[in-house]
């Protein structure tokens, strides 16, 4: 072979190795950097993917692992201060108690009295908790045991109890024993149980002695309630307190939830323990409307009260965040099927109750400001809150209350069924 021939040809593959190797390393991502995984169906990318980690947490000395996703990737906003807020007290702590029923719907009430013109409020939650375990003995009595008993409860019990017994401020009634500062309700509600098993065991169904002993209970555990106390330098019961002071209108509030059980446009029971006195009167709404109609009644000013499943790699306390992980199911799959699934197998509980006070956009998502008494969300960033991103709202929450104004426009398809 010509020597001149050869040089040329050593040049050129020297040419083609150098450029081969400088493409390679253009594409090398530089060293601590990770290119993020995205999901791809075909030569679509849909959106990027979250990893399922591991994590561990001490809890009462012990440590406990769970499954949990890696958040650093999830755009969010920077701050509380970017969304469009609703008034509202301070978070505040339920402590080791099953009450954020009373909690939640207590700061809905108290969001609602500043709405109505009628001032700022703290009111009891205790005093609320106080008597729905009062009626939740009352009708496990005269049902002879076939009635749920348990902590929880739904937002409209808070507004029955206020109808039967009235509402007192908070510094009124605190639910705590002289030198308590936070509520634990663990001998409590072991006390009221075994004492109901007890009478189910032995057909024991006076009811007046029954309520009086359940009350004795209560009174050792949170105190006894005032039938009388003084407001602004006036003697008044809990039911002045409430119908010459307070003046909320507490048949104007109105539940939603979204499931196929029953037809859509229609009344019914929300069948979760916690409506552990089967109230009928939830309004029954197709998911997106279901969804759409929290959107537009916190864009018109109004809060909500929510009810939701919390058990989920996909919020996270130490986070102070609540998203559905592409492991789970992808945000665009989420429909009213998927949703009526999870709560068919259980994997959507009726967990918690909370309050949503604000709303806003990041990251092409709408995200939503939950307000919790809940210990996680005293545990992370947001000191008493956490942001629930829209995929969580439409998947896992089950049902909300609103007032009847702010959802004028879908109680008309009701009327007209």
């Amino acid at each position: 072979m010509d020597k001149k021939l050869l040089r040329f040809l050593v040049i050129v593959a020297l040419a083609i190795s150098l450029a081969w190797s400088l493409a390679c390393k253009q594409q090398k991502p530089e060293a601590g950097q990770v290119k993020p995984a995205v999901i791809q169906i075909g030569n679509q990318e849909i959106q990027a993917k979250d990893e399922a980690v591991y994590k561990t947490r001490e809890y009462n000395g012990r440590k406990h692992e769970y499954l949990s996703l890696d958040f650093s990737r999830i755009e969010r906003p920077a701050s509380l201060d970017e969304f469009q807020k609703i008034f509202h007290l301070p978070p505040i702590r339920q402590y080791n108690t099953g009450t954020c029923w009373s909690f939640s719907t207590t700061s809905f009430l108290e969001s609602e009295l500043k709405r109505l013109g009628r001032g700022e409020f703290k009111l009891s939650e205790l005093y609320t908790v106080y008597w729905e375990y009062v009626e939740k003995a009352r009708r496990f009595i005269r049902e002879k045991g076939n009635s749920f008993l348990g902590e929880g409860s739904e937002h409209n019990a808070v507004f029955l109890r206020m109808k039967q017994y009235g509402a007192v401020p908070a510094s009124v009634y605190t639910g705590l024993l002289p030198g308590k500062t936070e509520h634990d309700h663990s001998a409590l509600f072991k006390e009221v149980r075994d004492y109901l098993d007890f009478c189910q065991k032995n057909q024991y169904w006076d009811e007046e002695k029954a309520i009086a002993y359940v009350k004795l209970i209560l009174n050792k555990h949170l105190g006894e309630p005032p039938a009388e106390f003084e407001y602004n330098g006036q003697k008044m019961t809990p039911k002045d307190f409430l119908n010459n002071v307070l003046k909320l209108p507490l048949d104007d509030y109105v539940s939603f939830m979204s499931f196929k059980y029953i037809p859509f446009y229609t009344r019914g029971e929300f069948r979760v323990p916690d409506n552990w006195w089967h109230s009928q009167d939830y309004y029954n709404l197709p998911l997106e409307e279901f969804y759409q109609a929290i959107v537009d009644v916190l864009g018109k000013g109004y809060s909500v009260a929510l009810s939701s499943d919390v058990s989920e790699p996909g919020i996270s306390g130490d986070e102070g965040l609540a998203v559905v992980p592409t492991f789970d199911i992808l945000p665009s799959l989420i429909d009213q099927d998927s949703r009526e699934f999870r709560f068919y197998n259980r994997t959507s509980e009726d967990d918690h109750a909370i309050h949503c006070v604000g709303l806003a956009r990041k990251g092409g998502h709408t995200w939503f400001l939950i307000k919790d008494s809940g210990a996680g969300a005293h545990r992370g960033p947001y000191k008493g809150y956490i942001l629930y991103r829209d995929d969580f709202i439409r998947l896992k929450v089950l049902a909300f209350t609103v007032h009847k104004e702010a959802v004028a426009d879908l109680l008309k398809k009701f009327e007209q069924k």
